[in-house]
């Protein structure tokens, strides 16, 4: 009995990805019921029972998991090759899958992309926007982007934005009803709109006083995980906010939103970074991507200020 080829690995794998036939299938370009002959196959070519499938979910066995595990370098091994025999026809193209936080989404990669599809209109990109960290090689993603003190040591990093500023502000209405705070101690005295992190736990308010960092961690009615409700909620005077200057500038700039505590806000430090594995090769498509981003920071382009 002949080895399972390249074809019925592949459509292994990317119904494991997907968690799913029919999308699978649609990736593929072929009919899901093609698609589950192809997994028949391959599960009677190898003796075992490689997926467990009901009406609505799609999961792999242990045997599953186990090939996929070792056949996952082999595969990203392949796709890196047929990338580089396309770079070959001058214009990089394949599929580049990245998972990125909401601010990197919205203020990176959302102002560039017009200009980026234009200058490699062989190249697709799926943007998977995730507050969690995300591993990048467990989730088939080529790379993703985070701030760089989250990044793990044994991934690339490439800057990729300037540092982000954080401010906090408040409605004119809230503080109508409320005295305006005048240091980072006022804060128990007011209502705070919070976001909770993936962990768990809340993203702290920085501070700075006489050049030492500090962080406060206020109390609030409202707690979210989401931006735009945030925004939306300070500006109808829920309470207090902190979050990137570019959520609010437009509101800050005609008066919706106040800027508070000015002078006790640190340097802006964070910066984003666009991460990958280490490999001997960078697909072609994820390195147009990188000297695009790289090259877009240096022209003073880069919008998540």
């Amino acid at each position: 009995m002949r080895n399972p080829g390249f074809e019925e690995i592949g459509a292994f794998a990317a119904i494991v990805e997907r968690r799913s036939f029919s999308k699978a299938a649609v990736a593929l370009g072929i009919s899901p019921s093609t698609l589950s002959q192809t997994i028949r196959d391959l599960e009677e070519q190898l003796g075992v029972r490689l997926l467990n499938r009901t009406t609505r979910s799609v999961a792999p066995t242990e045997a599953g998991e186990r090939l996929l595990e070792r056949l996952r370098p082999l595969v990203a091994d392949f796709n890196t090759a047929i990338d580089s025999v396309r770079a070959l026809r001058g214009k990089p193209a394949g599929l580049i899958r990245l998972t990125v936080p909401a601010p990197a989404a919205s203020f990176v990669l959302a102002p560039v992309l017009q200009r980026f599809f234009a200058a490699y209109p062989e190249i697709r990109l799926e943007i998977s926007v995730d507050a969690a960290l995300v591993d990048i090689v467990a989730g088939r993603f080529d790379a993703g982007i985070r701030f760089g003190n989250s990044i793990d040591r044994d991934m690339i990093a490439v800057r990729i934005s300037d540092p982000i500023r954080r401010v906090v502000v408040a409605a004119p209405a809230y503080l109508a009803q409320h005295e305006a705070p005048q240091t980072p101690r006022d804060l128990a005295h007011h209502n705070a709109i919070r976001f909770r992190l993936p962990g768990g736990g809340f993203i702290p308010w920085r501070f700075q006083e006489n050049g030492k960092s500090f962080e406060a961690t206020p109390e609030g009615t409202l707690i979210v995980n989401t931006p735009d409700v945030a925004v939306r909620a300070a500006l109808d005077g829920v309470g207090l906010l902190y979050l990137s200057w570019r959520y609010i500038e437009d509101a800050a700039a005609d008066g919706r939103l106040v800027l508070l505590f000015k002078d006790w806000l640190p340097p802006d430090t964070d910066e984003f970074f666009l991460y990958y594995p280490s490999r001997r090769q960078v697909p072609a498509p994820l390195q147009a991507l990188i000297d695009f981003l790289r090259q877009n920071l240096k022209n003073g382009r880069n919008g998540a200020r």
